[in-house]
């Protein structure tokens, strides 16, 4: 589809933003944009007046707790709940026999008001469909008391045939019609035949463990309700989805659900909505009273899913000068039949690098287990592990260096779909990250360097993730005769400073004093916003504001009639600035906003409206880009791995603010240091049980894991996104688990393709 058709009429009026034609009129502007300011919401949450979903007050609240299966399929044949019922302090337990009947959730992305992570049922029969099924839950005046009680229910089971070997289950895989919108194979060519025929080849096999959510603030709901009306105070990153997702399962009318979500203390794709805001909402309706629920951290493992299991091929035929004959990057990954999220690993295989002949292809195996979903780059995170270490394999076995290789490989066009990108800076990334890193010391040939008994070696990888605009969004700009302005959206933050960045823009985008901006956020009942997932939530809020503007500079117009020096121009002849609206070319023509509302007789002027459709992602390939450089030291006696030295050389377009996209690049670094050395979900597979459900056995990365971080980025704006600025949330975990493993092939000459790199692995491949 051409950017044309997906223009409307309306749009194509002068001084109107047309994505894919013409650029954001504000990338001709600087001021805030970009500077390193303090987060605005740095003082209250130090102070503790933030207040997150399990903090909000009600009189007469109950305190849940849930009680999970211990068997991976089967059903429910006594559930015992009298001892619990007679319990000190307990309100109500409920299990299947007494529930509210609720509809089954709608599948993510299946409908505009979907936001089931599965579409199984809750709590509404007898059957159990993972090992930590909810099976009950148990209402109490406090918490203690409900966790005690929860412990006195007694379920029996009766067993079925479980699924739980990934090994088994990949034995009869099945192929998605749809790869989240994507064809699940993409051929150009007959890259078999071109990989047998290349002159230098790798073909290899590489594996990703489990892993899980671990944000710092639990999974927590307050909700009540008040006749027919559900109050849900949640810990959400789908606002908008999560109030549509309730009004259907509970048959309610549509705006009987008020969500909000002001402050949540991390999401990464997690923080969605699961079995424990609905089972707090059908308890609070069957009890009469208010409910707080927080799952414990074991209760975060058993019914919060995370990443999935996956097992890659990537295979490469080169011609002795390094360009690519063949790309080919196949494989499976777990999933089950009640959701969608594949893990979509060949997806940068799809705009990366150059070659003659593609083959990209993955398939899913069905498992009894708890369903997976997104987590912080899903399908990139764990497939440029796989892609990025078979170019290092297939450097070496060139002699090339890596960073070469990947210069000979660059595309002038999108490589699988022919597109123009709308901007690209990859090898700019990397070589000016190689000159910060020190990249000329390193040595090519692998173990050449040593500090007592540590091996020490250089690797590095690349970085993407795909920029996103989702439709649908809309913003609603207030502006007050004070010359204060209030912009307004049912949006997140989730801790990425997002409230922060979006004033410094608004502040940017209408002229006026950072100092003189609010944001509003959080609150289902503002102006329908978008989930904060997928790198997207920047873009899609400037879309919106970039609507509101143009209605906002129109009605000014209007306001400010021939009395004015504005008399007789056009949106496409003004821009804001200085607080108020002048003539592009003239600037003796200006006049301020608090004229103009004085001389019309306004205290304010209210504007809302949509953001426009995405035409630039159909018209030009996007993406965010890396360059991931780690230096690690590997002990030759016990093949302990430390991350020494780390960088990240980004592109993603214009950044917003420096301070906080630092921080964001250093935690998307951190989660994968995590990713390559320490996490994994230990799945038991005789019972499908997770058996390493706490922090104490879960190990993520800690303060001495982690090394200095070094992050700099190209700061070049894209002229086809709002702002000029791609997503940058995501993109700082991807490549870094292939620098690392690349690094430690430099170190010690040992190849480990099987996550995470554990000292007994390397151990294995020193002796």
């Amino acid at each position: 589809m051409s950017a044309e058709t997906q223009t409307k009429p309306e749009a194509s009026k002068p001084g109107r933003w047309q994505p894919a034609i013409t650029a954001d009129p504000m990338l001709r502007k600087h001021g805030a944009l970009g500077q390193p300011v303090s987060r605005i919401d740095g003082p209250m949450k130090v102070q503790g007046k933030t207040r997150f979903a399990a903090e909000f007050p009600y009189e007469n609240i109950s305190y849940a707790a849930l009680v999970f299966s211990t068997i991976a399929r089967g059903r429910i044949t006594d559930l015992d709940v009298k001892a619990a019922e007679a319990a000190s302090g307990v309100v109500l337990v409920m299990t299947y026999h007494n529930a509210p009947r609720m509809k089954a959730p709608s599948l993510m992305m299946s409908s505009p008001s979907a936001a089931g992570a599965s579409d199984l049922p809750v709590m509404q029969n007898d059957e159990i469909h993972w090992n930590g099924q909810p099976v009950a839950v148990v209402l109490a005046d406090t918490q203690e008391q409900a966790d005690y009680a929860a412990s006195l229910v007694k379920a029996t089971y009766a067993s079925l045939p479980a699924v739980t070997s990934f090994d088994e289950a990949k034995k009869t895989p099945r192929q998605l019609e749809t790869l989240l919108g994507q064809p699940p194979i993409l051929e150009i060519g007959d890259a078999e035949k071109a990989l047998a025929d290349a002159a230098v080849k790798v073909d290899v096999i590489y594996r990703t463990p489990r892993h899980n959510h671990n944000a710092i603030e639990l999974h927590a709901a307050t909700v009540a309700w008040n006749d027919d009306e559900l109050r849900v105070h949640d810990a959400s990153q789908l606002l908008d989805l999560t109030a549509g997702q309730l009004c259907d399962i509970f048959g309610l009318e549509t705006g009987k659900v008020h969500v909000t979500s002001p402050y949540v203390g991390g999401g990464f794709g997690g923080k969605c909505l699961w079995d424990h805001q609905i089972l707090a909402c059908a308890a609070s309706k069957l009890a009469g009273r208010p409910v707080r629920i927080m799952l414990s951290r074991e209760g975060v493992f058993r019914i919060v899913g995370g990443r999935t299991v996956t097992e890659q091929r990537v295979a490469l035929g080169a011609k002795p000068d390094g360009t690519l004959d063949a790309l080919i990057h196949t494989g499976t990954a777990a999933m089950t039949l009640h959701n969608s999220c594949p893990e979509q690993f060949t997806f940068p295989a799809r705009h990366l690098y150059a070659a003659k002949t593609f083959r990209l292809a993955q398939d899913v195996a069905d498992m009894d287990m708890l369903v997976n979903t997104f987590m912080r780059a899903p399908g990139e995170s764990v497939g440029t592990f796989a892609l990025e270490c078979a170019l290092d394999e297939l450097a070496d076995k060139l002699a090339m260096d890596p960073i070469e290789l990947r210069r000979r490989i660059e595309p002038e066009t999108d490589p699988t779909t022919g597109k123009p990108f709308s901007s690209r800076y990859l090898i700019e990334a990397y070589e000016k990250g190689a000159e910060r890193f020190g990249w000329d010391r390193r040595s090519q040939t692998p173990r050449q360097k040593r500090d007592g008994e540590w091996l020490v070696g250089m690797g590095c990888a690349t970085a993407t993730y795909p920029y996103h605009r989702f439709p649908g969004g809309s913003a609603r700009i207030r502006l007050t005769a004070e010359g204060h302005v209030t912009v307004s959206t049912a949006v997140h933050d989730m801790g990425m400073g997002t409230a922060t960045a979006q004033a410094q823009h608004i502040a940017v985008r209408l002229g006026v004093p950072l100092e003189h901006v609010t944001f509003e956020y959080g609150d289902s009942s503002l102006p329908r916003g978008v989930i904060a997932g997928g790198s997207t939530q920047t873009a899609s809020i400037g879309g919106a504001v970039i609507a509101a503007t143009e209605v906002f500079v129109e009605e000014l117009i209007k306001l400010a009639g021939n009395d004015s020096p504005l008399a007789g121009l056009s949106l496409a002849e003004v821009e804001p600035r200085d607080g108020g609206l002048g003539h592009l070319e003239d600037h003796g023509r200006f006049e301020s906003y608090q004229s103009i509302l004085r001389r019309a007789g306004r205290d304010e002027l209210v504007c809302e409206a949509e953001g426009s459709a995405p035409a630039e992602m159909e018209a030009f390939s996007m993406h965010s880009y890396g360059a991931q450089f780690c230096e690690v030291r590997v002990s030759a006696i016990t093949g302990e791995t430390r991350v020494s030295r780390f960088l990240g050389s980004f592109d993603a377009g214009q950044i917003l603010n420096a301070k906080m996209a630092t921080s964001q690049f250093k935690g998307g670094i951190i989660m994968g240091i995590g990713l390559a050395l320490t996490e994994e979900t230990n799945f038991d597979e005789r019972t499908g049980r997770v058996v390493n459900a706490s922090l104490a056995d879960y190990h993520v990365p800690v303060q001495m894991d982690v090394p200095p971080i070094d992050v700099i980025y190209t700061n070049k704006p894209d002229p086809q996104a709002p702002m000029g600025a791609r997503g940058i949330g995501e993109i700082g975990i991807t490549g870094v688990g292939a620098a690392i493993a690349n690094a430690i092939y430099n170190a010690t000459g040992v190849r480990i393709r099987d996550l995470p790199i554990t000292l007994d692995k390397v151990m294995a491949g020193l002796d």
